[in-house]
């Protein structure tokens, strides 16, 4: 794939733990199959935290960023279902359509994605961005902290006309992770009563699919007061201070000794895992959203887990297939249905990057979107 000339703004990784680079990148026309993405916004996630701090290791030179919208600005050959001027969101699951998963409509499970999303490549195994002659790699296929970006034509994914882009932009990742995660990966019957354990933007969207669901008692649970006050704006009926109160014991109070239907552990940390496991009562489920650093491990007791029949699940981008379930959740926030806008705490230029990454390194606010705009 040849280089054409064109030359972008990018905030690009070199070195772990190492602030982003903020230049001038080289970005290659589409290829076949291929669509190229101006951005409008791309929020900043804890995933392209864990890729910054080292928590995930990824190829450098690397541009992070997953969760973008923006409008398609050039077509590849082949492309049919684009055209330059749509309104799009990125999905970090461009799925081949051949597989197994992809044929039953689970593209969130592709198993071409380890080769290509995973390895920060294109289909063909290269690279559309390069500075001085080197590949820059995309985090997660997507690399939306440019203000463009080229990804295969299953990775843009057209969403409703008038839907802001910042708004778009959080259903690429957070939102679509945990509200899915409570309407598709599992299955709430009204009345039960379900946690969530970390109130960033996938908490809280885990929470909007609890109370989409009409469960009971929806128990927030989090160290931050401004979360948790926020929490309770998304429909929590309860909320927990983690940092004051024990939250295994205040749930099996608070559910009159007979423990949470549903534990969603939020952030991907072994104490809060094992604490979603310790809230769950009889026949419960804990469902892991929350992506842990490498090499984690979690205890669990096996003789408990058989005699309760408890059940621990896994949740990957909310088992989502993108090009239905992104216009079906734009399309309850465009009804009111849903506050997504609640989520953007904070608006900076692609210049106060690493600043955005630092207040959340302190706990600071649920999203911050870049505004390439």
């Amino acid at each position: 794939m040849g280089f054409q000339g064109r030359t972008m703004r990018a905030a690009v990784m070199y070195e772990v733990s190492q602030p982003l680079v903020v230049e001038e990148v080289e970005m290659a026309e589409p290829g076949p199959g291929e669509v190229m993405v101006k951005l409008a916004n791309s929020s900043v996630c804890h995933s392209d935290l864990h890729a910054l701090d080292g928590a995930w290791p990824p190829p450098v030179p690397i541009v992070l960023g997953h969760e973008g919208a923006g409008t398609i600005e050039a077509v590849g050959p082949g492309v049919t279902r684009h055209r330059v001027g749509d309104p799009v969101v990125l999905s970090w699951t461009p799925g081949c359509e051949r597989c197994r998963f992809c044929l039953v409509g689970r593209p969130n499970l592709c198993e071409k994605l380890a080769e290509t999303v995973h390895a920060g490549v294109m289909y063909d195994g290269t690279t559309r961005m390069r500075k001085d002659g080197r590949p820059i790699y995309t985090y997660m296929g997507t690399g939306s902290f440019g203000e463009f970006t080229v990804v295969p034509e299953t990775g843009a994914v057209a969403v409703p006309s008038g839907v802001p882009t910042d708004v778009a932009a959080v259903v690429g990742c957070a939102v679509t992770t945990g509200f899915g995660a409570a309407t598709k990966t599992v299955r709430i019957a009204p009345g039960d009563t379900v946690v969530v354990i970390g109130l960033g933007g996938v908490g809280l969207s885990v929470l909007f699919g609890c109370a989409a669901q009409s469960a009971g008692k929806v128990i927030a649970v989090d160290v931050h007061d401004d979360k948790l006050a926020m929490a309770k704006r998304a429909g929590a009926t309860h909320v927990i201070n983690a940092r004051e109160t024990d939250p295994v014991a205040a749930i099996w109070e608070l559910s009159g000794g007979r423990g949470a239907d549903f534990a969603f552990e939020a952030i991907g940390l072994k104490a809060t895992i094992e604490q979603a496991l310790g809230m769950l009562g009889t026949r419960g489920t804990a469902v892991l959203v929350g992506m842990a650093p490498e090499g984690v491990r979690f205890e669990a007791d096996p003789t408990l887990i058989a005699m309760m029949e408890l059940r621990i699940v896994g949740s990957n981008y909310g088992s989502a297939n993108p090009p239905i379930d992104f216009p079906r959740i734009l399309g309850l926030a465009q009804a009111d249905q849903l506050d997504l806008a609640s989520l953007i705490t904070s608006r900076v230029p692609l210049d106060d990057i690493n600043d955005a990454f630092d207040a959340m390194k302190r706990g600071e606010g649920i999203r911050t979107v870049i505004d390439f705009t």
